[in-house]
Parts: structure tokens; C-alpha cells; sequence
């Protein structure tokens, strides 16, 4: 699967469509090309909260007062685990399960991308629900 996006969407990005790229109004996306710019577009903004809502919840966690086994340092731990294991669930659905869904269609990358964003979307909303002081 990652030999996927490596034969998708890395010629795209660093292609002679760059230049091309940066004319891209996303609202009127209309090709293929332009689709999946705008898609890795919203996945890239998403992943920059998504890792920005990560690091604020480590952060929390290493603030707190805690003793016992329940110390700081294992729900750091505890956190960094779920957050593997979630990446690996968003993966495993959006990267293998998505394109099985697609049978490889032109939609494919576009599709991969939405569902990664919406995961991740959600994701962010969930650690800065549960981690973010109010």
C-alpha cells in the first residue's frame, strides 16, 4: 500500500504539476489532478491539528499530580500506545481498505485521502474533548 501513494501521489507533489499547484482553486476542483491535490491538501491541515491536539494532550498529561501506578509516566506511555494503535487503525482502514472498496478507480487517491482526513478530523476532536483544559 505505501507503494501506492509513492506511485500516486509523491510524482504529483514534486512533478512539473507543482508549479501547476499552486493555481489550484480547491472550491472548483474539477480533474482528477486537482482532486487529489486539494484531498492531500485538507489531510495535511488536519494532520497539523491532529499533531498539534497530540502534543497539547502529552503535555497535560505530564502536568498531572499522579502517584501510584497510575504515575504520569505510564499514562504518558498508555497515551503514546493508543496513539500507534489508532494510526495503525486509520491506516490499515483508509490505505488497505479504501482502494479494496475503489477497485483502484481514478477516485482512489481522492477517497484514501477523505477518509484519512475524516479519521483524523475526528481524532483531533476526541483528544482535545478528553485532554484540553476548560
Amino acid at each position: 500500500m505505501k507503494r501506492f501513494f509513492a506511485t500516486i501521489i509523491l510524482p504529483f507533489a514534486i512533478g512539473p504539476h507543482a508549479a501547476h499547484a499552486q493555481n489550484i482553486d480547491c472550491s472548483k476542483a474539477s480533474s482528477t489532478v486537482e482532486e487529489n491535490f486539494c484531498a492531500d491538501k485538507d489531510f495535511q491541515a488536519a494532520d497539523k491539528k491532529l499533531n498539534a491536539a497530540y502534543a497539547a494532550a502529552l503535555s497535560s498529561i505530564r502536568m498531572r499530580n499522579l502517584d501510584g501506578p497510575y504515575s504520569a509516566k505510564s499514562f504518558e506511555a498508555a497515551m503514546r500506545a493508543s496513539q500507534r494503535a489508532w494510526l495503525a487503525f486509520r491506516d490499515a482502514d483508509c490505505k488497505d481498505l479504501v482502494p479494496q472498496e475503489w477497485s483502484g478507480g481514478s477516485g482512489t487517491t481522492s477517497a484514501v485521502l477523505g477518509c484519512m482526513t475524516q479519521k483524523t478530523i475526528e481524532r483531533t476532536k476526541d483528544l482535545k474533548e478528553r485532554y484540553e483544559e476548560h
